[in-house]
């Protein structure tokens, strides 16, 4: 079916909001990178993160009259005959495998040749998830314009990481990242799911940090055996990562029922390097300054976001067939 004037409003906004959700995700990524930089310790890191952001979003959830009922509305619907199952509200390991793999995989690979990982198993998994109709979007169609703005959201990132690969190499251990990115492509379907069925987006994000909790602390449980506690900074902004993922968990359960899963990830993978841009400009973590090859993979990626974004003409010449 075509889409409707609205529903194209809909979608343009929603890849905004996605954009909006990506800058977001990088400045925390910043922030919770440099807290477990301090740490020596990612997993008690991305803990930290999940614990501050879940703390916040319970209390929400016990004081706002919606996400109140979306206690009552999610378990009627698990209940209900074909309704949501319980796998389904289990998105959140997907965030807490991503922060196990940046410790157990980043220094080794590179973080460029990580984020390059990432972000093809992501929007691999969109193209799949659309597909199946796995998320509140329902099923989309593998299209040639979907496919190719897809594989130039992966080079984009390749570009804009480029000056960074010269001292990484592959291993099977890039296999690692690119799970964490299918999971993505998942998490974002399921828990725009369990949004649907709870009727809150503050009610889906608690849960979704509250499994991502739950996942982390068994992590660091083990860890903890092993090299003992980390030692806490004194520097009260480190802790503030957990709260800007209220936004970007709570603004992708409310986004992809409107972009689908593979726009949401193109959406968001552009706003994340335009806020690493952004960051380099007007926070640089280092001296080093910013690579051509950067600007000119944003640049590509908003390209891609927007070939994605192409109509389906092979499908609007088939309906206008004479029947």
């Amino acid at each position: 079916m075509k889409p409707s004037g609205p529903q194209l409003r809909q979608r343009a906004l929603g890849m905004v909001g996605a954009a909006a959700v990506g800058v977001l995700l990088a400045v925390q990524a910043r922030i919770n990178g440099a807290l477990g930089a301090r740490m020596d310790d990612g997993i008690a890191a991305g803990l930290i993160s999940f614990l501050c952001g879940f703390a916040v979003l319970f209390a929400a959830s016990l004081v706002v009259p919606r996400a109140r009922r979306g206690f009552r509305n999610l378990a009627a619907e698990l209940r209900a005959p074909g309704g949501l199952r319980p796998w389904q509200c289990l998105g959140g390991v997907c965030g807490g495998y991503l922060v196990f793999t940046q410790g157990m995989a980043a220094t080794a690979l590179g973080v460029a040749m990580f984020t390059v990982a990432v972000v093809a198993g992501q929007v691999s998994s969109g193209l799949v998830v659309d597909r199946l109709g796995l998320g509140p979007a329902g099923p989309q169609r593998v299209t040639a314009t979907r496919l190719v703005g897809a594989a130039l959201a992966v080079v984009a990132v390749l570009i804009s990481v480029s000056a960074q690969l010269g001292g990484a190499h592959a291993s099977w251990l890039v296999l690692l990242p690119a799970l964490a990115g299918i999971g993505l492509g998942w998490q974002a379907a399921v828990n725009g799911r369990m949004k649907q069925a709870a009727d809150s987006a503050v009610f889906a994000a608690m849960v979704n940090f509250g499994v991502g909790m739950t996942a982390l602390a068994l992590a660091f449980a083990v860890e903890v055996l092993v090299r003992g506690l980390p030692e806490l900074p004194a520097d009260g902004w480190l802790y503030t990562g957990g709260f800007l993922g209220i936004f970007v968990i709570g603004g992708s359960v409310a986004l992809v029922r409107y972009t689908g899963v593979l726009l949401l990830s193109l959406g968001m993978i552009s706003g994340q390097l335009i806020g690493a841009l952004l960051l380099d400009v007007f926070a640089p973590a280092t001296g080093d300054g910013i690579a051509p090859s950067t600007a000119v993979g944003v640049l590509l990626t908003l390209v891609a976001v927007g070939v994605a974004a192409l109509p389906d003409r092979a499908g609007r010449d088939a309906r206008r067939l004479p029947r």
